[in-house]
């Protein structure tokens, strides 16, 4: 039997065609650090889609870009304004809080999303110096719950950040997939949304590793290159990583893979839901979460791999990768069927 996992799509694996770049990038001696060949030409697919104006870093992994992106723009007593199930609040053990030095303001929200009333409260004390000094709103796109900000939405939080001196920070660990559920370009959530800086995730996407730090034309990027050393986020073999980032972008895999992780989503959304089984957010990117029996969670988590969110309510999380096939979809959708009659 097939065994594949719904836990994360960190349990993928690479994409042929990431492979592939991997060892045509294996061949001869280049520069290191990313004086190379293959860095220079992922920097050119970067700026085709998100436009000149753009200063950008590779990273090895998503921790990484977000504490390289927030120690980059903010300073120590400096702080940090993001959606209480954020990532850089619940899931980078206080990485940002510790070498970037901000200070993280997590907010309540229904549905992983931040919205302009939520935050106003917190944009307070400002040039007091008992306080640390709000620099930063950031947001998950998609949202931890697998809900996606549109375009207006980011620019009514990116207006509201602009007019109290603030950037705004995107967590874009899956930023491929609000691209293909908005079916927008990425210049234009962006720019229209009024994004600063971007995390811009690779390794949830069908990459064997690696992220970039994306900073735009508001966002201060003098110093980028040293904090990135400093947070040991420096590849000195950096064309693996950027060899990665062509693959992706050069034929637009990337977004392909992206939208078929959310239509296997949809699919098994519509499944559950078809069965009598409670599906508790949009289903917007390619995250499904779902409330069963606590009888049957365990049974079903060993064979298919996910996990628990909330274990009083009994809600779980099931994430599509960008392998996921049609009929695994079914296998799962069939064994929760039988598992709660």
């Amino acid at each position: 039997m097939r065994r594949v996992s719904f836990g994360s799509d960190n349990h993928s694996g690479v994409h042929p065609r990431v492979m592939e770049a991997i060892v045509r990038a294996n061949e001869g001696h280049v520069h290191a650090y990313g004086d190379d060949p293959w860095t220079a030409e992922a920097f050119n697919h970067l700026r085709s889609i998100l436009g000149d104006d753009i200063d950008v870093a590779f990273t090895f992994n998503g921790t990484g870009a977000n504490v390289v992106t927030l120690a980059t723009i903010c300073r120590p007593w400096e702080s940090v304004i993001c959606a209480e199930t954020a990532h850089i609040n619940v899931d980078e053990c206080a990485a940002p809080e510790r070498i970037a030095g901000v200070k993280l303001v997590p907010v309540a929200t229904p549905d992983g999303k931040l919205t302009p009333d939520l935050v106003r409260p917190h944009l307070t004390g400002f040039g007091f110096e008992h306080h640390a000094q709000p620099r930063v709103i950031s947001v998950s796109q998609a949202s931890e719950y697998g809900t996606v900000y549109t375009i207006a939405e980011l620019r009514a939080l990116a207006d509201l950040a602009h007019t109290h001196g603030l950037l705004l920070h995107v967590d874009g660990a899956r930023f491929a997939n609000a691209v293909a559920f908005l079916e927008c370009t990425p210049r234009e959530m962006l720019v229209d949304g009024g994004v600063d800086a971007l995390s811009f995730g690779g390794t949830k996407n069908g990459m064997l590793l690696g992220e970039a730090v994306v900073l735009l034309e508001g966002a201060p990027a003098d110093t980028l290159a040293f904090v990135r050393k400093q947070c040991g986020q420096l590849a000195s073999k950096m064309r693996f990583v950027a060899a990665q980032f062509t693959a992706m972008l050069e034929d637009g895999l990337w977004l392909e893979t992206a939208a078929h992780a959310n239509e296997m989503a949809s699919r098994l959304a519509e499944g559950l839901s078809a069965i009598g089984v409670e599906v508790t957010q949009p289903v917007e990117a390619n995250e499904v979460f779902a409330v069963l029996p606590g009888t049957v969670i365990r049974p079903l988590a060993e064979r298919f791999g996910f996990y628990t969110w909330d274990e009083a309510r009994g809600e779980v999380r099931l994430v599509a990768s960008w392998d996921i096939r049609p009929e695994d979809i079914d296998a799962l959708v069939a064994a929760v069927r039988d598992a709660v009659g």
